[in-house]
Parts: structure tokens; sequence; C-alpha cells
């Protein structure tokens, strides 16, 4: 029989997920300034009070704003709403494009999917690419942190210091985990080891060889993933009509002499600089990020 304790902890992490994704209020996407915006685009003002859809707020007039890359129509943006050839399959998958929530079905007024977690203070697409969810996948790599061949524990709280590869991001300057956004058509795992390659390894200037030998290193550790969170990201690129859901996956190396103590960082796509970085509370991360990291300490017995 599984110990009790073991299946209380497992019963308490997965009902702190779902409560992340389920209760979470969105305070990144409603700074005063819409980013990528030039300081112009001013975000309609929405109280915590105010939030949700439920709640009435007749004054409610948000701007509406999608950036001029988006308008110009690249290969991975849906067209405008108002196109009359443009029939999306909301809440469905839509050929290769996934349309769906993982937090379940979304509602679609006037047209237009709003957003799960309430209001924005923005309509339209900001600079995210589709209506309704944008799909990414955020890769946790994990390893832990030693010292003479040994763990380190944090004296306060006793438990061994977990790292994470993590990546400060060109376009904010915040630490990240080194996520991207899902192809259309492409498997969820496949991104997740595409994005660390990229970000935290600098991948696309390798040679074919220099990746071949990078991936067989890699091939186990990537094989072995846990999902910590799959849902709503508190983006401060979301809208009212576009928002950002993500997919994270811990891969952890146990062993305190492994890959991980050996792989050589190396910062590159859209990444300024990457690093090993303790997990801890007093962590300041890009969107949700930070909530997210904290699933896997719990995960792993860590410190916090």
């Amino acid at each position: 029989m599984p110990n009790e304790k073991v299946l209380l902890c497992a019963s308490l992490i997965l009902l702190s997920q779902r409560a992340l994704s389920s209760t979470m209020m969105h305070t990144k996407c409603r700074g005063k300034f819409y980013p990528r915006g030039n300081n112009k685009v001013i975000r309609f003002s929405v109280p915590d009070e105010k939030v949700r859809w439920a709640v009435p707020f007749p004054e409610y007039a948000p701007v509406s704003f999608t950036t001029a890359g988006i308008l110009a129509g690249p290969s991975f943006a849906d067209p405008d709403i108002s196109e009359t050839l443009f029939k999306p399959k909301w809440n469905e998958l839509d050929g290769n494009v996934d349309r769906r929530s993982h937090e379940g079905t979304y509602e679609v007024v006037d047209g237009y999917p709003r957003n799960k977690h309430g209001r924005t203070g923005v309509m339209g697409r900001g600079c995210l690419g589709r209506w309704g969810p944008n799909h990414a996948a955020d890769p946790v790599v994990t390893r832990w942190k030693i010292e003479n061949e040994s763990r380190v524990i944090n004296p306060v709280s006793k438990k061994p210091v977990l790292q994470f590869v993590c990546i400060q991001r060109k376009d904010s300057g915040e630490w990240a985990i080194p996520g991207g956004m899902v192809d259309p058509g492409e498997k969820v795992s496949s991104t997740l080891r595409r994005e660390f390659e990229e970000e935290a390894l600098d991948a696309l200037q390798m040679t074919a060889e220099e990746r071949q030998i990078v991936g067989q290193k890699l091939k186990d550790l990537f094989e072995q993933g846990k999902e910590i969170y799959a849902g709503y990201i508190d983006d401060p690129r979301n809208t009212d009509n576009a928002w950002m859901e993500s997919v994270a996956c811990n891969f952890h190396d146990e062993d305190l002499k492994g890959i991980l103590h050996k792989l050589e960082l190396k910062a590159g796509d859209d990444a300024k600089s990457v690093k090993w970085m303790d997990l801890d509370k007093e962590l300041e991360l890009y969107a949700s990020h930070k909530d997210i990291v904290h699933q896997v300490t719990l995960q792993h017995g860590a410190h916090w």
C-alpha cells in the first residue's frame, strides 16, 4: 500500500495546481501601459473587484489595440475577425490551430473570444498572434545545488536547494523559464525541448553535428518530463480577447554528477542571458513563472 503521507502530499499538490489555474486573478496584464506600445497605449484601469466579467462595470471602456506587426499578417497570426473569410472554430481544434483552452470553454461575445480570467483594460490582440488562447510550452529544467559533492541544505527550511535554468528575456529584461510558442500542429513535447535548446543552449548557432551531440546528451532527460501546470498565464501581453496559456513540464536530473552539472549554458534566440538560479520565494520572475517553479519545489520537497 502506498504511504498515506505520500498520497496526501500528492493530493495537496494537485489541488494547488488546480487552484492556481482556476482562481488566479491576473495582475501583470493590468499595468498602466500595454507592452510594445511605446508607452502610448494606456490600459483602462480595472480595480480588483471589477476584474470578473460577472461584476457589473458599465463605465468600462477599454482601448482597442493590435500592433502593426500583427496586423501585417505574419504566418503565425490570425486575420482580423472582421474579415469575412475568417471563420474560426472557437473552443475546438481548428485544423492545425488549437483554439481550445486548458481551462475549459471560454465565452465568445459579439464574435470575439473573452478572456476567462476577466478584464485587462485592453481589447484586440495587442502583440499576440491568435485570438483567444495563445499556446506556449515552458520547460523547467532542474538540478540540485551542490557543494563538496553534496546537496546544499538551506539553514532555515532545512530542505535541499533546487536550481533551474533561467533566461533573461530580451524584450523586458525579466528572468523567466526558457519557453516559447507551440507551432501549429507541433507536439508540446517537441516545443519544450526545442525552446530549451534554442534559448538556453543557443542551438540555432550550432552545426548539425553539434545539435546531434547535444540532443543525444539530453535525450534521456527529456523523455522523463513531468507536467507541472497547464493553464492560463498572467502575461503582460494579455488582452480581453487574446491571452497566453502554457503547459509547463519539469525535467529533473537527480544525479549530482549528471548531465546538467556538465552542460554549458549559452543564451540564444530570445534570451539576453542564461544561468542556473536557486529556487526561492524571493524570486521575481516574468508573468506566472514564479507560481510554476513553486510547484516544482513542492514536487521535489525542496527549499522555498
